[in-house]
């Protein structure tokens, strides 16, 4: 990994990171689907079933973020670096091109 780019690091962890919340929203869904079933009334039950769409609905918003945000930062990064990279090979071209030919 020491020799990955930065990008390529910042995507898999976003990724990663990603999954989990998506596997948490999805359990804490479960766990007020299991409530609304054990539930004795209707309105008891429509309330945790309306809570456990809420909750899968926000965590995969809040995962949706963090992964566009995540992307912007690695293209960013990525962009910044190719044109250091082409500021670099101009400043060679340049020196190259001011020393007289003896």
């Amino acid at each position: 990994m020491a020799d990955a780019d930065l990008d390529v690091v910042i995507r898999r962890l976003a990724k990663q990171q990603n999954r989990d919340i998506v596997a948490a929203a999805k359990r804490r869904r479960d766990h007020y689907a299991g409530l609304a079933a054990k539930a004795k009334d209707s309105a008891t039950k429509e309330k945790y079933r309306q809570i456990a769409r809420a909750t899968l609905m926000q965590g995969t918003a809040a995962a949706k973020r963090l992964q566009l945000a995540a992307d912007n930062a690695a293209d960013s990064y990525a962009r910044s670096i190719r044109n250091a990279a082409q500021e670099a090979a101009a400043k060679k071209t340049v020196k190259k091109a001011k020393t007289p030919a003896a």
